[in-house]
């Protein structure tokens, strides 16, 4: 049976922690290389104390086992993953250098879904695709505290030009800012009237559990969804979504080991309540800390779920 977290802001402000807020609002924003190096090999891979992160991101082909999401969108692995093509007839894969487009194949199917809609009903050439997860998900060196059981994927909400980007173009380009200098709208020199069609293809996929973007771009959908909005509930505001939005899918049914979130609330999530945290002095204008933040804990392999020893350990799935 799935176990269930519940969703609120605090529960995420203390999961995503581990990110301090300036590192979630760049991380879409930065640049990759067009000469990645590889990492040193580890002096003790074994040590108990190492952090989880530096084993995961010195693998970079998935796991040879049956395709399954292990723990929690942020403290588990992956086994199994598939890679996005890199080239699309309707998406295209920014920030190579990163090698993080890998997911479940279910995640990669609906991404490619996703780009099809973005095409035939917004009107796009396609969409550019942020980060999904590692080859074997698990934690991140750099960014992301969740994306670790590929259950998880970035969409910039730039849409992608009509032709193929250069390999340079995909680590250099910057994604548009939506969000207005005063953080309560959207920016309307950069948000046009196709973006919500674009989220709602998105939400309207059965799978698709929440979708997480700035407050200012859900008070935008509130205000511009036309027709059907029973999708808004599960657009939820979140830190740092300014330049892209984020598909979180659900665990598989019947997956054992899977650690999913309940539904969203009930209700659209458009009333003036809903918006008053966000809205509020304290996340709009955050007074610097007192008192230096304690460095970010890393984890190590030992605190996540058993089964990912497993997933580090096995030999790398074959190329397709």
């Amino acid at each position: 049976m799935r176990r269930a977290i519940l969703d609120a802001p605090k529960l995420f402000a203390t999961l995503l922690v581990t990110i301090p807020l300036w590192v979630a609002i760049a991380e879409a924003q930065d640049k990759g290389t067009l000469h990645p190096k590889p990492l040193p090999p580890l002096a003790n891979p074994s040590d108990p104390n190492l952090a989880a992160r530096e084993l995961f991101a010195r693998k970079l082909r998935p796991a040879a086992m049956p395709p399954q999401p292990v723990g929690f969108y942020a403290k588990g692995c992956m086994a199994g993953g598939e890679a996005l093509p890199i080239n699309g007839p309707t998406w295209q894969v920014m920030r190579l250098s990163r090698n993080r487009n890998w997911a479940l194949p279910d995640t990669v199917r609906l991404l490619e879904r996703v780009a099809e809609r973005a095409h035939e009903q917004a009107g796009w050439p396609g969409i550019l695709v942020g980060d999904m997860s590692q080859p074997r998900g698990g934690p991140m060196l750099t960014g992301h505290a969740s994306h670790q059981v590929g259950l998880d994927a970035d969409i910039w909400l730039t849409p992608m030009p009509n032709r193929q980007l250069s390999r340079n173009e995909r680590e250099e380009m910057s994604a548009v800012m939506m969000v207005r200098r005063d953080r309560l709208d959207i920016e309307p020199s950069a948000w046009t009237p196709t973006h919500w069609k674009v989220i709602r293809a998105a939400a309207l996929e059965p799978r698709v559990e929440r979708i997480f973007v700035n407050a200012a771009i859900k008070k935008a959908l509130c205000r511009e969804a036309r027709g059907d909005r029973s999708w808004l509930h599960k657009v939820r505001p979140m830190y740092g979504h300014d330049y892209h939005f984020h598909i979180r899918l659900s665990c598989p049914p019947g997956v054992e080991g899977c650690v999913t979130q309940p539904e969203p609330p009930a209700g659209e999530g458009c009333s003036a309540s809903d918006f008053a945290y966000w809205f509020s002095d304290a996340v709009l204008h955050p007074k610097p800390p007192t008192k230096p933040p304690k460095p970010r804990h890393q984890l190590t392999l030992s605190e996540l779920p058993a089964e990912c020893g497993a997933v580090l350990a096995a030999p790398d799935k074959k190329q397709d």
